[in-house]
């Protein structure tokens, strides 16, 4: 049998249509130059600049909710997922810590004695124990309807601590909770924060 090569009308070009570069010229060409700083000093001014450039960057990346730049107490699709449910809704414990400033300052107000002891009693017989069993009873329901619904979307994924995740963080005040909030009381997105 023969086995010569048989021609055929395909006009694909063989190889890649230009010469190999030599080693030299293409190393060279991927080099840049470095400039090293004259002294210690400079060298450790451009190190800062660098690390406070990183930092500035990472930062704004954990503002915007970026999970690369996230603590790793926020990190995961479950995490996530109890942030973005907690923020979307309006819970009484959200409110504990305005409440206790409220509380504070009308025990620093300087009333007559007559009023200072009615406020004594509303604010210790009534104002106080009222919110705190709103708080531990928010956090309870928080914590058990997110495991609950974690639970049933993540059926693989850890959910070790996402109760009380959650439940940590319907107690913070909204505009300072930390990743920022991705959605508005109700489920609407948030605007992004310029």
């Amino acid at each position: 049998m023969d086995e010569s090569p048989v021609p055929t009308d395909d006009p694909k070009p063989q190889g890649k249509g230009r010469p190999t570069p030599k080693r030299r010229d293409a190393e060279g060409r991927r080099r840049q130059p470095v400039t090293a700083p004259a002294n210690r000093k400079d060298a450790y001014k451009q190190m800062r600049a660098r690390q406070a450039a990183d930092r500035d960057k990472a930062r704004q990346g954990m503002m915007r909710g970026e999970e690369r730049y996230l603590p790793a107490r926020d990190k995961g699709p479950v995490r996530k997922f109890a942030r973005d449910w907690v923020d979307s809704r309006r819970v009484i414990s959200q409110y504990f810590l305005p409440f206790s400033l409220v509380i504070l300052l009308l025990t620093w107000i300087p009333f007559p004695t007559e009023i200072r002891n009615w406020v004594y009693f509303g604010v210790i017989t009534i104002g106080w124990p009222i919110m705190m069993v709103g708080v531990l009873a928010t956090s309870v329901w928080v914590s058990w309807k997110v495991k609950k619904l974690a639970a049933e979307k993540f059926p693989g994924e850890n959910l070790k601590g996402i109760g009380f995740y959650a439940s940590m963080r319907a107690l913070q005040i909204r505009r300072l909770r930390f990743p920022p909030p991705q959605f508005l009381p109700g489920g609407k997105p948030a605007p992004p924060k310029a």
